[in-house]
């Protein structure tokens, strides 16, 4: 891997992570600027959901076509054990996987390599998460196609060299996309799977919810919902290492927040399972946000005081900390978000989600009604 570039593409990276990009166009420049230092012939981005590891959201590059879909790829994902799953990355000190090595040259042992990724004429697999705060924030895939050589340790070791800076990218992406100013239902979305994760039946607003996320109810279910299906499913299977919940935003700007449940009738579980997707109130999307902001903990709990209105004195009282400490946490604070006063801190944190709905008044999931 050449010096040179390695460190060009490195300063890129830097550089589109401070740009205020949305985490897509975040992804597609990363993507030019990694292939000055890793060659490859596709890519792949997601990002996740740091408190479930799932998937909300992919950018695929230079793959012309899905020819299996969502469905499938998180079946491959959050299904039986693999290679170099995500989730199982993202426990490694070294969140980066190479699938030859994982396999001792035998790539053909994997799941998605041996019946997902000859679709793509995929031969060479390198994968890395994208952590921050020891939370996954996203992930990337790089693909090398039959013929080629395949991925080294100085490869992988650059992409987790960049680690933090991508998940800068990806949480400052996150908080960067606009507000959506279309006019949404307030209803909640279901939709029923059976156990080989097709569509059975939805409520009257499914539709128009998943249109909303990219997708098709029928033809092409979007990939937080395909991701929420999938965990979900898996705890049907006795598997409980997944969380079967989201929180996203979507490409209007609305939050919104992605549950799976189990179905039962009066005989006990059916095998199918339920996906539902509603608006997002802010006690499920300020924490998010507070931690894409990449605040500490601490950092997080000056935040909600003053959230609530709460003094210098009040907050160092309610934190058992001096005022003079309180005053310093909140400098970095204003910095990290980039305000000045509290006043712009709590605009920027939670008024800035209401953004196109003000005057108007507040439904029961606690966000300005349409």
């Amino acid at each position: 891997m050449n010096t040179y570039h390695a460190e060009s593409a490195r300063a890129g990276l830097e550089a589109a992570a401070d740009a205020g990009l949305s985490w897509q166009e975040f992804a597609h420049a990363a993507a030019d600027l990694l292939d000055r230092a890793i060659p490859f012939d596709s890519i792949c981005f997601g990002i996740s959901d740091p408190a479930t590891n799932l998937l909300t959201g992919r950018v695929m590059v230079d793959i012309e076509n899905d020819p299996v879909g969502e469905v499938q790829f998180v079946q491959y994902e959050y299904g039986p054990p693999d290679f170099n799953h995500f989730a199982d990355l993202a426990r490694h000190e070294v969140g980066v996987g190479i699938l030859d090595d994982a396999t001792q040259g035998n790539r053909l042992h994997s799941r998605r390599m041996r019946d997902y990724l000859p679709a793509f004429g995929v031969e060479h697999e390198l994968r890395g998460v994208v952590r921050s705060g020891g939370r996954m924030w996203g992930v990337c895939t790089l693909y090398r196609e039959r013929g080629r050589v395949g991925f080294s340790p100085a490869e992988a070791q650059f992409v987790h060299r960049i680690e933090s800076t991508m998940a800068l990218g990806f949480r400052r992406g996150l908080i960067a996309a606009g507000t959506g100013q279309q006019s949404r239902s307030p209803a909640t979305a279901v939709v029923i799977f059976d156990a080989n994760s097709e569509v059975l039946s939805a409520s009257a607003t499914a539709e128009e919810r998943i249109a909303e996320l990219g997708g098709d109810l029928w033809t092409r279910i979007p990939s937080p919902v395909a991701a929420v299906a999938a965990a979900t499913l898996r705890i049907a299977a006795g598997a409980t290492n997944y969380v079967p919940s989201v929180r996203l935003r979507s490409p209007t700007g609305e939050w919104l927040a992605l549950h799976g449940t189990q179905i039962r009738d009066r005989d006990g579980l059916t095998g199918q399972i339920a996906v539902t997707i509603e608006s997002a109130g802010p006690a499920k999307v300020i924490p998010l946000i507070v931690e894409a902001y990449g605040l500490t903990e601490r950092e997080q709990e000056v935040v909600q005081r003053i959230l609530l209105g709460d003094s210098t004195h009040q907050i160092a009282a309610a934190l058992h900390l001096s005022p003079y400490t309180i005053q310093d946490h909140l400098k970095v604070i204003f910095e990290k978000v980039g305000v000045s006063s509290r006043r712009e801190l709590s605009s920027r944190i939670y008024f800035a989600q209401y953004a196109g709905r003000l005057g108007r008044d507040v439904a029961p999931d606690g966000w300005f009604a349409e």
